[in-house]
């Protein structure tokens, strides 16, 4: 995380950068290869005193082959430390898993999340293993459980 200008456009000076999620990443790779470290597409949705990190993690866009799925964890600051269930911080490796694929639906992440209506809402895309690995579209209502989203199972 990098704070911004007050254009919102460039990084404000002096720059203040914030690691707000890592991985451990496993020795020996190639430096294209993310390997277990793979985080991405970092998404901060408040909902009432916290923040809520929604953090994409291993391999997307690979069809049948994608491992994504999707971790959180919450603040009450929106620069963090964010933290999971357990209390680990997510620049520490933390991350409680929220939703995940399965024999249906391979790889979901790549989230966002937003509040219409009253009711809050997750978005994604995530591999039809029923259409030959198609991308799709997916969207879920978020329930609440003791201040940590919530959302059904893929189907």
């Amino acid at each position: 995380m990098v704070k911004l200008s007050d254009d919102f456009k460039s990084i404000a000076h002096p720059e203040e950068w914030r690691t707000i999620a890592k991985r451990e990443r496993s020795f020996g790779l190639d430096d294209d290869d993310a390997g277990t470290a793979a985080l991405e597409a970092p998404f901060i949705f408040k909902k009432g005193e916290y923040y809520y990190l929604f953090l994409s993690w291993d391999h997307c866009c690979r069809g049948e082959d994608s491992t994504y799925k999707v971790v959180v964890g919450r603040s009450e600051s929106a620069t963090g430390p964010f933290v999971d269930t357990d209390g680990k911080p997510l620049n520490q490796g933390g991350g409680t898993l929220f939703i995940e694929g399965n024999e249906n639906w391979y790889g979901i992440g790549h989230n966002s999340a937003y509040t219409f209506d009253g009711k809050d809402y997750y978005f994604s895309h995530a591999y039809d293993a029923k259409d030959k690995a198609a991308p799709k579209l997916v969207t879920k209502e978020i329930t609440w459980a003791n201040g940590w989203p919530k959302v059904a199972p893929m189907d």
